[in-house]
């Protein structure tokens, strides 16, 4: 092995040096009964942060308009509240959030298929401390979504 495979292995992270090396980890979602690919398969990055973000944004904007006076620290604080009270609300009943339906996305238990309420508010909880929401397993479910055992699929 030259250096250059050794950088690009590094690079590219284990999975890939893995795979390289002849490990079949099979498609995201495999382990879980769920299709590569269309309806009900493991929701992407790109749309995850996409509907985040537009959730986010109704937040700040609901604080900034009804809540606070002006965007400062308070917005924020009241930003966070607001869109833990959206979520732990919409995901726990209906399972989506503005967002998440904007960019066809759902969030649903591993063994029932419908998220509870109590659920919805753990997932809720760990994703406003935003660290188990950046720790992903190797099908792509934060933390978050492991502890409350749901997925997030494509609708």
């Amino acid at each position: 092995m030259d250096n250059r495979q050794a950088i690009g292995s590094w690079l590219s992270g284990p999975r890939a040096a893995m795979e390289d090396a002849g490990a079949e980890f099979g498609h995201r979602g495999e382990q879980l009964g769920l299709p590569e690919e269309g309806p009900g398969s493991i929701a992407r990055p790109g749309r995850r942060l996409g509907a985040l973000a537009v959730d986010w944004s109704l937040c700040v904007l609901i604080a900034y308009g009804l809540i606070t006076d002006g965007y400062g620290q308070a917005t924020g604080n009241w930003a966070l509240l607001v869109f833990f009270v959206l979520s732990a609300l919409t995901v726990g009943t209906v399972g989506f959030t503005p967002g998440k339906r904007l960019f066809g996305l759902r969030v649903v238990a591993l063994d029932t298929g419908q998220v509870h309420p109590g659920r919805g508010l753990l997932r809720s909880a760990l994703l406003c401390l935003a660290v188990p929401a950046l720790i992903w397993d190797r099908d792509g479910r934060g933390l978050h979504d492991r502890l409350a055992r749901t997925v997030e699929v494509r609708i």
